[in-house]
């Protein structure tokens, strides 16, 4: 920027034009105009002390004012739009004039149109200095950047992605890698990250993802339910950061770019074949980085963090906080919820309705209206299994479901052995034993029908005529009433002859009589 004072004083002094702008490094035109400048406006040296150089520059050369009928384009809207893909100044440029004409407005032009938004937008990235205090806040995010274990089946790549915790006063950081950024790693990650620094800050600062924020409001944003029940545990609270606001958590964002540098690109060239030991590398490469010095200020993360931060943590409570997942299932037919794959029993008065499902690591429980309802063993393992609790049924199915092998034969026997021995034999007849409940269950209904005396004589009769009888051969046998008829008796008579009554040729008829 041109000295305009300092002209002035050489001049006074007697100094040449060329020596002046030899020594203020400017034209020997800018010189002789502002010379010619200060003679217009009767300025003389030495200029009187209450004027600045602002005022001195536009005492010699006033701004010329635009005509008050141009229109100011509306900066805000422009800044907004050119965080679009694809748009350009040219472009809301032409669309501003395009305004303009239509209201009859003299617009700037396109070198001015851009001047002002340069001015504008550098008043829009303008930033504030936050002063931290010690134990205040913790901001938590994912890297960007993702580390890979490999599959030692398969050999697949498999990406492991990157929580990352920092206290913002001691730049003191927690890394840790998980396979999902589903709810149960978000969780487990915070509690890691607590066991880890030893103590709780009093505020949690994360993004707007859905693990942590279920509806980003300006004034009261809704805390995930899981994220919420686990900042009540310990005693903190969970103030989210603004909706595309990464400087509202400098520091994790900082913290981010470091780790991906000093830890996910260092360990690059390492393969891994289990989280474990990818975990493993990863904190040993983040005590490094918090044993790091400081290159602006004296001591290291660490050293920060435990003799000023550590002490004002607020302490961990007794028992750890065990992660637990909310989830929102529908109570079948079946009056089964599932869960992860997996079906858990709840009383089938509940059937239809929807219920809220908390799922850690061992048990699932079931709430209804925020009461509990059941509660089970969590099940592991292939899929489709049932964990079904017989007070959850209905009656009927309640009897039903007590019915078993040992429970058939017992009940053949107390009719009699002729009834047990189709009942086993209906039981072994199957590869699967289950597979002859049905027909147990039926002859049961005929004994019902038919009564138990008539069913023991039925099952004696089908006996008689083979060993191996089904159910279809004893419902005939009662339908016709066979087994009614008394057996035949055996005759002591003499057999009368075979050709008594016979139509025999004698040997006449074959020529023997000749």
């Amino acid at each position: 920027m041109t000295n305009y004072r300092e002209i002035l004083r050489l001049h006074n002094h007697g100094i040449s034009q060329r020596s002046i702008a030899k020594s203020l490094e400017c034209s020997r035109n800018t010189v002789a105009s502002t010379l010619t400048k200060a003679r217009d406006a009767k300025l003389e040296w030495p200029l009187p002390d209450s004027m600045s150089d602002g005022e001195l520059r536009q005492a010699l050369f006033p701004e010329q004012e635009l005509p008050a009928s141009r229109k100011t384009p509306d900066f805000e809207y422009v800044h907004r739009e050119m965080a679009k893909s694809g748009v350009t100044l040219s472009l809301l440029w032409a669309e501003y004039c395009e305004q303009c004409r239509l209201a009859q407005e003299v617009p700037y032009m396109y070198t001015q149109f851009c001047k002002h938004y340069r001015e504008f937008a550098v008043r829009e990235k303008a930033t504030m200095h936050i002063s931290h205090k010690p134990a205040e806040r913790a901001e938590v995010d994912w890297a960007g950047n993702t580390a890979t274990i490999i599959d030692n089946i398969t050999g697949e790549v498999i990406p492991a992605y990157v929580f990352v915790a920092c206290l913002p006063f001691s730049q003191f950081a927690y890394v840790e890698a998980f396979l999902t950024m589903n709810q149960e790693s978000w969780t487990a990650a915070h509690v890691n990250a607590f066991t880890y620094w030893g103590g709780i800050p009093r505020i949690l600062s994360p993004d707007n993802l859905k693990t942590a924020v279920v509806n980003p409001k300006w004034y009261t944003p809704i805390i995930n339910r899981t994220y919420h029940e686990m900042a009540e545990h310990y005693g903190t609270a969970v103030i989210p950061c603004r909706v595309s606001k990464p400087k509202d958590k400098p520091s994790v964002e900082g913290t981010v770019g470091i780790i991906s540098t000093w830890i996910i690109a260092a360990l690059r060239n390492q393969q891994f074949l289990s989280l474990r030991e990818l975990n493993q590398a990863v904190r040993e490469k983040l005590e490094e980085l918090n044993d790091k010095p400081f290159q602006k200020r004296p001591g290291s993360r660490r050293s920060v963090f435990i003799e000023q931060e550590q002490p004002l943590l607020m302490p961990l409570p007794a028992a750890q906080y065990e992660v637990a997942v909310w989830k929102v299932a529908t109570v079948q037919f079946n009056y089964c919820i599932t869960v992860e794959k997996m079906h858990y029993s709840v009383p089938h008065e509940y059937i239809r309705h929807k219920v809220d499902v908390r799922v850690t690591k061992n048990v699932v429980e079931v709430f209804f209206n925020g009461t509990r309802i059941c509660s089970h063993p969590r099940l592991h393992g292939h899929p489709s299994q049932y964990s079904i609790q017989e007070d959850h049924m209905p009656e009927k199915h309640r009897q039903q479901g007590k019915w078993d092998s040992e429970r058939f034969i017992e009940w053949a026997e107390r009719i009699g052995e002729h009834t047990a021995v189709v009942v086993k034999g209906f039981l072994t007849a199957h590869r699967v034993e289950q597979q002859g409940y049905k027909s147990c269950m039926a002859l049961l209904k005929l004994a019902d029908k038919y009564s138990v005396t008539r069913l023991e004589s039925a099952c004696q009769k089908a006996l008689s005529y083979s060993p191996r009888v089904s159910l279809r051969s004893v419902q005939t046998i009662l339908q016709t009433g066979m087994d009614r008829v008394e057996p035949e008796t055996a005759t002591t008579s003499q057999p009368k002859k075979s050709d008594e009554f016979a139509f025999t040729r004698g040997p006449g008829y074959y020529g023997r009589d000749k």
